[in-house]
């Protein structure tokens, strides 16, 4: 028998379902997948294209294994976080590569794919094979939370090892795929971070935090990430229809990535003439150009830090040498065959 947790929350869910870009489309292990990886850190509203695109350039593990690791990249583009990008592409290739292009069914063996953790796992677990396996998101641990009243940290493990309990014995007697899409989607609409819908709420009856009139001093969070600013110079070097771009490595932000060379200082100042001169001899082999143009300040808020950018457009006047390895002039009309950043994209053009 189900709980009245997942009775209240299915019933509620019967009533008031919520569109979402997989609906009528497969839900097979590599749907689920790709899905749940591309909606983490990003909204569904802002992630329904990008997951409707994604899937039909790669529509399945095969296609996304054979692809390049740049293409890969640019129809992730926009979406930040781009480490999920060049995991789910290593991950393709293991399972075409090793699994003979099947999905482990197990929790733990969905957990050897690379950048699949307990969510990831869960997800598929429970949508593409029934197990029983809840998903802990923030929206879950909010929900729970507050309907069980617990008042520990929902940062620490031992938080989400109490929320994992507790959603697995409300999941009893009910379908994993319902139950876990329905608590997502609970949270998501009446279990709000602010404002919940409490007078509205299926589950008020015996809910801890509506009885106790504490909602919205749950969930507990104790930790704060701390924020870095970096300010970011792009150089916007242009010789006869080309631009010079720079593909990304290291374990910095945007890895795989182009962007325009850039020069990072302490703050959004124009860089001396001095300073930039040296630079564009470095990377051209000449200091013969015009300095046209200068962009106001854009700011990009990551997770744990805030990027100032400013894009100075120089047009080169001589004839560059040979460009470093990393670098390539690219042709004005093929700058979308190249993955930018988000910051890139649309702060890197002249007025």
């Amino acid at each position: 028998m189900a709980t009245f947790f997942a009775t209240r929350l299915l019933a509620w869910t019967r009533d008031n379902h919520r569109p979402l870009p997989w609906d009528n489309g497969p839900r097979d292990a590599y749907h689920v997948w790709i899905s749940e990886v591309i909606m983490q850190q990003t909204r569904i509203v802002q992630g329904w294209d990008y997951y409707l695109k994604f899937i039909e350039r790669f529509p399945d593990v095969g296609a996304l294994a054979g692809a390049t690791q740049e293409e890969v990249l640019r129809y992730w583009q926009g979406l930040g976080y781009y480490s999920r990008a060049r995991n789910l592409h290593k991950a393709a290739k293991m399972v075409v590569d090793e699994l003979g292009g099947v999905f482990p069914h197990a929790f733990e063996e969905l957990k050897k794919l690379p950048g699949v953790g307990d969510y990831t796992a869960a997800a598929i677990a429970s949508f593409a094979f029934g197990l029983k396996h809840p998903v802990v998101d923030g929206n879950v641990k909010r929900v729970l939370s507050r309907f069980g009243g617990y008042e520990g940290s929902i940062d620490e493990p031992s938080g989400h090892k109490e929320i994992l309990a507790l959603a697995t014995k409300l999941m009893k007697g009910s379908s994993p795929a319902d139950f876990n899409q329905a608590i997502m989607n609970f949270g998501a609409l009446v279990c709000t971070p602010k404002n919940p819908q409490c007078t509205a709420c299926p589950l008020s009856k015996k809910c801890y935090a509506y009885r106790n009139e504490c909602v919205d001093a749950l969930p507990v969070r104790t930790k704060k990430k701390t924020n870095t600013l970096r300010y970011l110079h792009f150089l916007v070097l242009s010789w006869r229809g080309k631009i010079l771009l720079h593909q990304r490595g290291g374990k910095d932000i945007w890895r795989g990535l182009y962007t325009p060379p850039i020069l990072e200082t302490r703050s959004t100042r124009k860089p001396t003439l001095k300073t930039v001169t040296a630079e564009v001899r470095s990377l051209t082999g000449t200091d013969r150009f015009e300095w046209t143009d200068s962009s106001d300040p854009v700011i990009q808020v990551l997770s744990h830090q805030t990027l100032h950018g400013r894009f100075h457009h120089i047009e080169l006047l001589k004839k560059p040498g040979k460009a470093r390895e990393g670098f390539v002039w690219v042709p004005t009309r093929h700058l979308d065959d190249f993955p930018r950043p988000k910051m890139v994209v649309e702060g890197g053009k002249p007025e």
